[in-house]
Parts: C-alpha cells; sequence; structure tokens
C-alpha cells in the first residue's frame, strides 16, 4: 500500500469514527488518537523517510489537507455535540411552572398585638372606640389635669422618665407618659358626649421584675356622660372579666386611693397559673401571685377636679375611667400559664411560634 493509499485510509476511518462519536469525552479521543503526538498521523508522517525525496513535498502537502479536513470535522462534530448535551441539560433542569413551590416562612403577629386587637374588639361590642392620644406628652395632661399639683408625692409612684426638652410655661415638662390617663382630658376638651373611649399606647416606668418591665402597654378605659354611676363601672368590669378572662375567673374590687378618681378601687383577678391557690402542681408557692390573686388595674369615678380641667361641670357630667396592664392582662388569660412577663420581650421564637 502506498503513502498515498495510507493517508487515504487513515481520513476515511477518521471520518467514519467521528461521525459515530456520541460524547465529548470520545471525541476528544478519537482527535487524540488521530491528530496526537502519538497518533496515527503522526506515525505516519515518519514514513515520509522512506519516500523518494522528490515526492515528499507533494505528500507532505496531501498529509497537511488530511490533518486539517480531520480537525475540520471534529470541530463540526464538538459543536453539535455541544448543542446537543446543553439542550439535553436544558431539559432535564426545565421547571415546572405550574408545580407548587415552597413557600417562604412567614410570620404572625406579636402576642402583645394579638391581645390589643382582642381587647379592642370586646369593648367595641358595647360601644367603646378605640383611640391613641400622645406617648411623650406635657405634664400637664400625665399629671397635673389629673389632679396631681407639681410636687404632690402621688407623683413619686410613677417613676417617670422626663425628657430632656425646653418646658413650657403653662404644660409644664414634657415626659414619657407613665399611664395612658393623659388620654381622659385630652378627650374631654373635645365635648363630644357620650365619652366611650379605649385609648391604647405605650407606657414607660423605671421598674423590672416578673410582673413589670420598663415599656409595657396600656389600654385607658373613659365613660364621661350624664348620670353615669358607679353600677356603670361595675357592669363594664363583669362583662370584660367573663369576655376576656374566662366564665371561671373571679374578681374582686379593693378600695384605694387615685388622685384622678373618687371613689378609688384596684381589681384584682384570680390567678390563672395557681388558680387562686397560691400553690402550682408540684407544691411550690405560686411566684407570680403570692396570693391568689393578681392586680389588673386601678379604677374609679372620675374626681370633680379632672372634670374641671377639661372645662366640664362635674354637677352636670360624671363617668369612670380604669387603667390596665396589656401584658399583663393577658398574663392572667385562662390557659396562659406565662409566669414572667419577660418572657414576652425575649424575642425566644419557641415561645412566639405557639401563638
Amino acid at each position: 500500500m502506498t503513502f498515498v493509499d495510507k493517508l487515504q485510509a487513515l481520513a476515511q476511518t477518521a471520518n467514519r469514527a467521528i461521525k459515530q462519536a456520541k460524547t465529548l469525552d470520545e471525541l476528544q479521543e478519537l482527535e487524540t488518537r488521530f491528530l496526537g503526538r502519538k497518533g496515527e498521523l503522526t506515525s505516519l508522517l515518519r514514513g515520509l523517510a522512506e519516500v523518494d525525496e522528490k515526492e515528499r513535498p507533494a505528500l507532505g502537502s496531501l498529509a497537511n489537507e488530511v490533518k486539517v479536513k480531520i480537525e475540520s470535522q471534529i470541530v463540526q462534530a464538538r459543536v453539535g455535540l455541544s448543542q446537543g448535551e446543553m439542550q439535553e441539560q436544558l431539559h432535564a433542569e426545565a421547571e415546572d411552572v405550574t408545580e407548587p413551590g415552597t413557600r417562604p416562612p412567614e410570620g404572625h403577629l406579636h402576642l402583645v398585638t394579638q391581645a390589643m386587637r382582642e381587647i379592642t374588639e370586646i369593648f367595641s361590642r358595647v360601644g367603646f372606640v378605640r383611640t391613641r392620644y400622645p406617648e411623650v406628652d406635657w405634664d400637664w395632661y400625665a399629671f397635673e389635669a389629673l389632679n396631681m399639683p407639681k410636687d404632690h408625692p402621688a407623683r413619686d409612684e410613677w417613676e417617670t422618665f422626663f425628657i430632656d426638652a425646653p418646658p413650657s410655661a403653662k404644660m409644664g415638662k414634657v415626659v414619657l407618659t407613665p399611664h395612658t390617663s393623659n388620654a381622659q382630658v385630652r378627650e374631654m376638651e373635645q365635648k363630644k358626649f357620650p365619652i366611650r373611649i379605649i385609648n391604647m399606647a405605650k407606657c414607660y416606668r423605671r421598674q423590672m421584675d416578673i410582673t413589670h418591665v420598663p415599656m409595657f402597654h396600656q389600654f385607658e378605659g373613659l365613660y364621661v356622660d350624664k348620670n353615669v354611676g358607679i353600677t356603670h363601672l361595675r357592669g363594664i368590669f363583669d362583662y370584660f372579666v367573663k369576655q376576656f378572662f374566662g366564665p371561671t375567673r373571679q374578681t374582686r374590687l379593693r378600695p384605694f386611693h387615685f388622685r384622678f378618681t373618687e371613689p378609688s378601687f384596684e381589681i384584682d383577678v384570680s390567678c390563672g397559673i395557681c388558680d387562686g391557690t397560691t400553690k402550682l402542681p408540684n407544691g411550690e408557692k405560686c411566684r407570680t401571685c403570692k396570693s391568689g390573686w393578681l392586680e389588673l388595674g386601678g379604677s374609679g369615678m372620675v374626681h370633680p377636679n379632672v372634670l374641671k380641667a377639661a372645662g366640664l361641670d362635674p354637677e352636670e357630667y360624671s363617668g369612670f375611667a380604669f387603667g390596665w396592664g396589656v401584658e399583663r392582662s393577658y398574663m392572667m388569660k385562662e390557659g396562659m400559664q406565662l409566669d414572667d412577663i419577660r418572657t414576652l420581650y425575649k424575642n425566644d421564637l419557641r415561645f412566639l411560634q405557639q401563638f
């Protein structure tokens, strides 16, 4: 077989092999087999040394044509296989847009927000409207208009945070509201009767233990109209306690003294942790109530001086007011078994995700 015959046979063999290649790896192996340093074409070219010297240029040129042709065939085959593999990959990785996806994690309202909405809904059934007054307010609305003159010792129990801001000659200093009672005079100043409001807002006091936090939420109830009596006050309490805490919980009124109500009462609810027994199921003393009762909040008939501060005639108008902590109220709710108010604000998902 002549050198030319060998070149033609090599070209035909390479052409068939390249056409039969199924993968890029097989194509790479064929390129090494035919065109590599130790490939078949290289081995064949070594035989030029035995050919007549005059024929070598023509045979070398022919060998180069065969090499270029094989390279071109490999390039074309590589493009075709690459496109095929890409199509297969795209088909394999195609997403079914009709298949339900993985939903992102969803949060929910904080327990305190849930409590505020529930309390609002309960009072709305008997005509009370949700309002919101400033959480940073003047001393006048937080204390003086509520029958607590400047330097009166009754102010001490509120442990108030004062704001470093210029005071007003009439309104006094600026404070973080220690209670939501600043809503009373602000609402009565509008003189739109009957007044039935629930003011919910943040309050601030320098206290921290299992039943107190420096920032907490309070709801202030106010009902002012002609001929409002203490029986209305008691009726609202009975209604709310039955709706919010459950029919088995007990309440009691204790005479007390508040500067902005007369007469005044503190309202207690039987403890939901120990069921009012002061003892836990394991025999230990209940550290939440210690006595079987938990203080819900303060209440009473609006003091005549407070009515006067709002520009009302106490001989014509009367009313009652109450202020209760949202967090503490929820601690006493049936089935809560929450024995430390600070747990509400620890951002512990193990606790929060239960609600």
